[in-house]
């Protein structure tokens, strides 16, 4: 660790006003040190939005490496943090994350925690052998697809879409137009059917898969 990096971490811990607290956050995530992770993860606990928010940016940017750290320091008595984090995992977007987002997507109370996982789902940067980690996601987005929240439809939709482009199984896949069908035409509301169709455009591009 390099002088400066301890001097800009000893800034956040010494911080001693919620604006300077933002601050110091945001000038230690401008190092993109990966000495920094640690403390960025303890950011998301304080009871500060803004500097919390500024550490999720952070430690996406630092991407893979925060990955275990995040994963290791999950908080399931702090709200904030564990929400915090979750995000950040989502938008890292690394497969390790498989079961903490699916966790989040189907059981989470807070509906922008469930966005933030289902989106991630479909999105993962996969292992070169995804089929198992694959059929969990769809699992799980065919889920939260069903939800009474529109919201969380909308996301899973979203997810599904992403996943699509990915998949490597045919079935699979064929079970995901299935279900973008299924919604562009029932769905309760009229924005979550246009994103499906939307999808389903979208997938029509995709090169098609070989049966297994």
């Amino acid at each position: 660790m390099t002088d400066s990096s301890r001097d800009l971490i000893l800034a956040v811990e010494q911080a001693d006003s919620p604006d300077r607290l933002i601050a110091a956050v945001r000038a230690l995530v401008a190092a993109r040190t990966p000495a920094a992770i640690p403390t960025l993860i303890a950011v998301l606990g304080y009871n500060n939005p803004g500097a919390a928010a500024a550490a999720v940016e952070g430690l996406v940017q630092l991407g893979e490496p925060a990955v275990v750290p995040l994963l290791e320091g999950i908080d399931d008595y702090n709200y904030g943090a564990r929400a915090s984090s979750i995000r950040a995992l989502a938008a890292i977007a690394d497969s390790r994350a498989l079961a903490v987002l699916v966790e989040a997507a189907e059981t989470d109370f807070a509906p922008s925690v469930r966005r933030a996982a289902a989106k991630g789902l479909g999105r993962l940067h996969w292992t070169p052998s995804p089929q198992a980690e694959q059929a969990q996601a769809l699992k799980t987005l065919l889920l939260v697809a069903q939800d009474s929240d529109w919201s969380i439809r909308y996301a899973a939709v979203v997810g599904l879409d992403a996943l699509a482009a990915s998949i490597q199984d045919a079935v699979s896949r064929s079970n995901i137009l299935d279900q973008l069908e299924q919604i562009s035409q029932t769905d309760s509301e009229s924005i979550v059917q246009a994103r499906a169709r939307l999808a389903l455009q979208q997938i029509s591009h995709i090169a098609p898969l070989a049966a297994s």
